[in-house]
């Protein structure tokens, strides 16, 4: 009896603490290189007077360089300010234990995409790649973020994770404290 009842335990503790598997948006291994890229997934949302900004970020894998893609999608009928990537762009994430990981972006300038909807909103798509360094990798895989700092050619600007909302945009709940955690190691 003490045995089925330690089986069960040791069977119903691993399924909840199991990884829920990686979801790839491309994963693709050639004569080429390999290139695999999670899904996008939602990590700020603020809508607020009619404008709206939303923050997407997916893991990549190239050859074995780990990248960071952010797309910042904008919607107002106001005036949207156009901030750019360049060479000199950065992230800067603050941990939960304290550390701070800092992500370089790719040498090609970006400012993103104006488009006009047919409700009259004016919508900038814009998107950046940013690569890891080795040093701070690791604590990723560890610590939640607590905030993120993007630093843009002219302007830099401060975003805090939330533990959890759910989105106004599709209405499903999202987790971006632990963002990193989850997925990191869907790129190794």
């Amino acid at each position: 009896m003490k045995y089925i009842l330690v089986l069960a335990f040791c069977f119903l503790s691993s399924s909840i603490f199991a990884q829920k598997p990686c979801e790839y948006a491309t994963n693709v291994t050639d004569s080429i290189g390999t290139y695999k890229i999670t899904k996008e997934y939602l990590i700020h949302e603020k809508v607020f007077g009619g404008n709206s900004s939303y923050i997407f970020c997916s893991l990549a894998l190239t050859d074995g360089l780990p990248t960071l893609t952010v797309q910042i999608i904008q919607k107002s009928k106001d005036f949207l300010k156009a901030n750019c990537f360049d060479k000199n762009s950065k992230i800067y994430l603050q941990l939960q234990n304290g550390k701070i990981v800092t992500l370089i972006h790719i040498d090609q300038e970006s400012c993103g995409t104006m488009l006009r909807d047919d409700k009259g909103f004016d919508n900038r798509v814009k998107s950046g790649i940013f690569m890891f360094s080795k040093e701070n990798y690791e604590e990723l895989k560890t610590s939640p973020v607590l905030l993120m700092r993007i630093k843009y050619l002219t302007d830099t600007e401060d975003y805090v994770f939330k533990k959890e909302f759910t989105a106004e945009l599709d209405g499903k709940t999202y987790q971006p404290e632990t963002y990193f955690i989850n997925n990191i190691r869907c790129i190794q």
